[in-house]
């Protein structure tokens, strides 16, 4: 994770930022799927958390080789127009350290209590009575519309940018660029 790739939304009069957000995530989402990658990390250095905006820009972070070969596929095809790219840069040196990674609420308790119903084989009422429409939770996090690859389902994927850390850890990135336990460098 010495190395990163800017890319920087370019202001749009008829679209939101939220939205070419959305579909540069998707097509960086489709190039991961595709290439099988596991070493390009994501993060977003002009996020607002207290404004649930992930910002205008979306940083990819990896070894100076495993950027130049993504890169180097014809993934923005599309996105030219609306994002611009630097070339693959050097990280800082000093730098601090963080986890970005997906989380997920558990906001849908009609699917809930339809899985408790399958798992433990309980009628309707009992697994209403075990989870009843108050479970359901709210996440106060920046996100972006995803339509997922796997299963063409659209949702909203929350990003989480944990807490700073002193020292890098190594670990593998999900095909969105996301981690439970690999950071990415924060500057």
């Amino acid at each position: 994770m010495d190395h990163y790739v800017d890319l920087t939304l370019l202001p749009e009069p008829e679209v939101t930022p939220s939205e070419l957000m959305g579909a540069l995530f998707g097509k960086l989402h489709g190039a991961l799927v595709a290439q099988h990658s596991e070493h390009v990390g994501i993060s977003f250095p002009a996020m607002k958390a207290e404004r649930f905006f992930l910002g205008d820009c979306l940083r990819l972070h990896g070894s100076h080789a495993d950027l130049t070969q993504f890169m180097a596929q014809d993934w923005l095809q599309g996105m030219r127009d609306h994002a611009t790219a630097t070339p693959v840069l050097a990280a800082p040196k000093l730098t601090r350290y963080r986890v970005v990674s997906r989380m997920q609420a558990k906001s849908n308790p009609e699917r809930l209590r339809r899985r408790q119903m399958l798992r433990h084989g309980i009628d309707a009422t009992e697994a209403l009575a075990r989870i009843p429409d108050t479970v359901a939770e709210r996440l106060n996090l920046p996100y972006v519309h995803v339509r997922s690859q796997s299963t063409a389902q659209s949702f909203r994927l929350f990003i989480q940018h944990g807490e700073l850390l002193k020292s890098p850890s190594a670990g593998t990135f999900s095909t969105y660029g996301l981690s439970t336990t690999a950071t990415i460098p924060w500057f």
